[in-house]
């Protein structure tokens, strides 16, 4: 890919900086307008194609992304490696905490993905709430994850966790990154309220 790939991302993604409540219940200073992304579709096949060639390597027989924006990646990315498509619709299950969401396969496609390599395929992972949803829900369907791939990875949360989970991680574009959950947050402590501030023309550095 070339190098102004990151630049390409930021401009389909609508990024801004601030003081945002992500939906892991983290705080976080960069917010992504992730309801443009697929705007334009075929701005993004560019990435899914990518996405897909990197995930090819590891036998994958089906592809799940969590609703919404994630699916549609998934979807692109699936019909890419020819292999079956599911997706995982989120559930509130408690108020506040972090990862307050479960997430749930639809039942009639849970016992085609029994004993089946899966990539859990997510537009952008940042504390992971979506992901981890995802992989739970095919657990429970007795799916075989074996990695997890996404346009974008932010900060240091993804390739912790693939790591403890044994997944291989593939991502067309990595950001640097910062979240902290509301006890920990800086600007809470420096007294920045929530919400948006500035847009952000490039890739953080």
């Amino acid at each position: 890919m070339t190098g102004g790939l990151d630049e390409e991302i930021a401009g389909l993604v609508g990024a801004r900086r601030g003081h945002f409540r992500l939906e892991s219940g983290h705080h976080g200073e960069l917010w992504l307008d992730l309801e443009l992304l697929c705007l334009r579709p075929h701005r993004v096949e560019l990435f899914t194609s990518e996405l897909a060639r990197r995930l090819e390597a590891h036998a994958i027989e089906a592809v799940c992304g969590p609703l919404i924006e994630g699916a549609f990646v998934a979807l692109r990315v699936a019909a890419h490696l020819e292999v079956d498509f599911s997706y995982a619709v989120r559930e509130a299950t408690r108020a506040g905490g972090i990862h307050p969401f479960d997430y749930r396969i639809p039942e009639v496609v849970r016992p085609r993905l029994e004993g089946r390599r899966v990539a859990i395929v997510n537009d952008v992972i940042n504390a992971g709430s979506a992901v981890l949803g995802t992989y739970r829900a095919l657990m429970e369907c007795g799916a075989l994850p074996v990695a997890v791939g996404a346009l974008l990875s932010l900060g240091e949360w993804a390739p912790t966790w693939a790591s403890q989970a044994g997944l291989a991680l593939e991502s067309v574009a990595r950001w640097p990154n910062s979240i902290w959950t509301p006890a920990e947050c800086p600007l809470c402590a420096a007294g920045v309220p929530l919400g948006g501030i500035r847009a952000v023309t490039s890739p953080p550095t």
